[in-house]
């Protein structure tokens, strides 16, 4: 007979100890480990936040659903794979930065209090990723020999680690973490992870390790002990999930389904429309309120079904829009300040006089949500909801500036468009969104956003002078410049791989970029790019299908993973009506180009001019060559777009 389900609140700590012979894992149907580093990017920074707010509360991570195997020593991960693994990562990043103050620092009688601590929770953090009795966990630190013998005893147990089992039949990199996890620093890490073939830079790692490197080169490795110690102390001992266990997989699976839909706890939006009611209430107004809030849920609702915003999308951006009216973003010595309150602390502590004026309050938001719905069908929107989703935070505080009924596409266009330039390199480039370049420049820049009497030409001149401060567009083109100026200095014209853009984009292989690049191809047509039809991302030399091996042959493509290189690169990407992609979609190029129902029929203008092109060339190929250079002219169309001419 099956066990009854166990909910039980857990510290981070509590959740990831798990007993000697116990494993995680993720079950074969499973999808691979996909956070990136703007996930990580929000984790760290929603602790720090945390932390900064000074609540006194536990900070929740959501719940986790388990399905136990035989003797509940299997737990398989049936909601929750992404975050544990990403806290697992985050835990190893922690402990090589503790390891490294403990074992290089100075200990003297001022800094007692600062090693006790970290020890403590170094313990913690060994004990959970190597389930070592912390009375077992060697500490001498504090001479040369000690701490070799210290270093060796302790890289055996690591090698020993075996915490987490991956099964999933989607997952090419299923011994990743355990990899990272049984490395006893950085450095050996990143020797012994997987090198992916044909990739640059970052591009070349998983992305478990180029999370666990965000966390430990961009966060973890230059934090003061102090900093340290509070965010171990927080982690592990602040923050907590729901752990929730099943003896049968369907009953989890069904638990999932209903955490995920109609079981969620109270929202944002319900605590803060309560405090509405209540005010409305009081002045007597609560059936003007409940009709304010029907049409806003009505309109939000559509809204959500379309991906466009829900209703604590909406309050998320009204708060960004008053605390830039008043410049709560600037210190009183004009520097950033980029913590950001949570929005049911915002609006029921920080700034609850809002509230008492629920009528005006409730206007303003049905305001923004009319003209998220009218605007929202615009290609340039329709192409902006394709990035980051915090793009959406700053227009948002822009639209405020505009009744519904009086905003025009115009208006929009040009507030879109210097957004999208500087989202565009955000998209390409090794750096999160919390980064000075982003979060602290639009912190900035939100100001003027919000404020009426401030020119959109005004704004869009501090975009164009911030990227051209931090980016350039090529390379060679600095370096042209540098050999016509015999008087430049060599050692700063010399400008470092990192700020060209182009670059980047040419080894750009998600589809984020493809949208934006068909969209400016149909602006150099004179056409507006719709988006009103069903449509795919369609690959030109085809990713798959029973031709895949003799399509790579005929390309002059030598091996598998120079192929999967080149199919997902800029140029060998389109938009296609899905029509059209499931009739053709993996066909030789010939039929694709020449078959009446192929890209003749599409509504998309690359398709089209492909058509074009080929229409009157015998036997039409599509080669690697082609490739790279559709892919040099989706660059150049893009750089020009960011960068101008």
């Amino acid at each position: 007979m099956a066990k009854n389900i166990e909910p039980i609140l857990k510290k981070i700590n509590s959740y990831l100890k798990l007993e000697e012979g116990t494993i995680f894992k993720i079950p074969e149907y499973q999808r691979p480990y996909s956070w990136k580093i703007d996930n990580c990017d929000k984790l760290w920074q929603d602790i720090w936040n945390f932390i900064d707010n000074g609540s006194k509360d536990r900070y929740f991570f959501g719940t986790i659903i388990i399905n136990c195997q035989a003797k509940d020593t299997v737990f398989e991960l049936i909601d929750g794979q992404q975050r544990t693994t990403t806290f697992l990562l985050l835990l190893k990043a922690l402990l090589i930065r503790i390891d490294k103050y403990l074992y290089d620092a100075k200990y003297d009688s001022d800094s007692e209090d600062i090693f006790d601590c970290l020890k403590t929770y170094r313990r913690q953090i060994i004990n959970i990723l190597y389930r070592v009795d912390p009375e077992n966990i060697s500490e001498n630190f504090y001479n040369d020999g000690a701490k070799e013998k210290t270093k060796a005893k302790e890289k055996e147990l690591y090698l020993k680690n075996s915490l987490m089992e991956n099964c999933s039949i989607n997952e090419n990199y299923k011994n990743e973490l355990n990899t990272i996890l049984s490395s006893w620093d950085f450095e050996e890490a990143e020797k012994a992870v997987t090198k992916i073939p044909n990739k640059q830079k970052d591009n070349k790692y998983t992305n478990f390790f180029r999370n666990f490197k965000f966390f430990y080169k961009e966060k973890i490795e230059n934090l003061p002990q102090s900093n340290l110690n509070v965010f171990a102390k927080t982690l592990l001992d602040k923050c907590e999930v729901i752990e929730i266990k099943s003896w049968y997989v369907e009953q989890a699976i069904t638990m999932f389904n209903s955490l995920n839909s109609d079981g969620l706890p109270l929202c944002d939006a319900d605590i803060i429309s309560a405090k509405l009611y209540s005010a409305a209430e009081k002045k007597n107004l609560k059936d003007d309120f409940n009709k304010l809030w029907e049409n806003l849920k009505e309109t939000v609702d559509k809204l959500e079904k379309n991906g466009v915003v829900s209703i604590d999308d909406i309050l998320m951006q009204q708060m960004y829009y008053y605390r830039a009216k008043d410049t709560e973003n600037l210190t009183d010595t004009g520097s950033v300040n980029v913590t950001t309150p949570g929005l049911r602390r915002y609006f029921t502590e920080i700034n609850k006089s809002l509230l008492d004026d629920p009528i005006d309050f409730c206007n303003k938001m049905v305001n923004l949500a009319k003209i998220w719905e009218k605007v929202s069908d615009y290609p340039i929107i329709k192409l902006l909801l394709k990035f980051n989703s915090n793009i959406k935070l700053f227009l948002a505080s822009y639209f405020n500036r505009f009744e519904s009924d009086k905003i025009t596409k115009e208006d929009v266009r040009k507030m879109a468009e210097c957004l999208i330039k500087l989202f565009a390199i955000l998209e390409v480039v090794d750096e999160g969104y919390s980064s000075s370049k982003f979060k602290v420049f639009l912190f900035r820049e939100i100001v003027d956003i919000a404020d009426s009497n401030v020119t959109v030409d005004k704004i869009k001149a501090d975009f164009d002078k911030h990227i051209s401060d931090n980016w350039k567009a090529d390379d060679k083109k600095a370096d042209d410049k540098k050999a016509d100026d015999t008087k430049a200095d060599d050692t700063k014209a010399d400008n470092k791989k990192v700020n060209d853009i182009k670059e980047y984009i040419m080894e750009y292989d998600k589809n984020v970029l493809v949208y934006l690049n068909e969209y400016l191809f149909a602006l150099e047509k004179g056409e507006e790019l719709s988006f009103d039809t069903q449509y795919d991302i369609e690959h030109i030399m085809s990713q798959s299908g029973r031709n895949k091996d003799t399509i790579r042959e005929d390309a002059g493509i030598k091996t598998v993973e120079e192929f999967n290189t080149v199919v997902n690169k800029l140029g060998n990407k389109i938009l296609l009506d899905s029509e059209i992609n499931r009739a053709i979609g993996n066909e030789w190029f010939r039929t694709k180009v020449s078959n009446e129902k192929g890209y003749k029929k599409s509504h998309y203008p690359i398709a089209k001019a492909l058509a074009e092109k080929y229409k009157d060339v015998d036997n039409p190929s599509w080669h690697k060559d082609d490739i790279e250079t559709a892919t040099k002219k989706a660059s150049g169309r893009i750089i020009k777009f960011i960068f101008g001419d």
